[in-house]
């Protein structure tokens, strides 16, 4: 963990971006692929989520993500805090591909929070929609993104579990498993049917 004396941008920076390509790795994230971010960077410097944000904390992280994401086609949707519904703020891009409903807001500091902020800041072309189907995540101080990755989540075991002072949780996802006792999940189980 880091501690408070040392959580430069440049060392935040490189940590969440460790993080984010553990995770990419772990959950086999590639090209166009949705990863959803909630991140509190008040947890980050040890305070309560909402209290203390800090645009600086918050420019390491996006900073750090997008540098993980934006090489290998990775779309990342940064959650909103709960004053604008955990809306997320996205590249337009992906709206459109997506088809995903546009909500009309801009997220600043104290409303939205200062990582939604500084992400809408960075982006090309950012809008925020209110809802998402992501196929992994990351949440940086229990910020409560479950609502935004696809079914069925499966909690993914990171070398880390913190950052700066903030909990560290990750998900990715799998497709539903259905059919019962009978059904077969691999193409291997097909040659045993035969």
């Amino acid at each position: 963990m880091l501690e408070a004396e040392a959580l430069s941008q440049e060392s935040l920076r490189k940590v969440v971006q460790e993080v984010v390509e553990e995770l990419i790795e772990q959950a086999s994230l590639g090209q166009n692929d949705v990863l959803v971010i909630g991140a509190s960077s008040s947890e980050v410097i040890g305070e309560r989520i909402g209290t203390s944000g800090s645009m600086q904390v918050a420019r390491a992280l996006v900073e750090g993500i997008l540098a993980s994401t934006k090489p290998r086609g990775i779309f990342v949707a940064f959650q909103c805090c709960e004053h604008l519904n955990r809306a997320l703020v996205v590249e337009r891009t992906l709206l459109e591909r997506e088809r995903l409903d546009e909500v009309s807001v801009v997220p600043v500091a104290k409303a939205g929070g200062a990582v939604a902020s500084t992400a809408y800041q960075l982006y090309q072309d950012p809008v925020l929609v209110e809802h998402i189907v992501a196929k992994a995540g990351i949440d940086i101080g229990d910020t409560l993104i479950g609502m935004h990755i696809r079914h069925v989540a499966v909690p993914v075991r990171l070398t880390r579990s913190s950052i700066g002072q903030a909990h560290l949780v990750a998900a990715r996802s799998r497709p539903k498993l259905i059919g019962g006792q009978r059904a077969v999940y691999t193409r291997d189980g097909l040659e045993e049917l035969c």
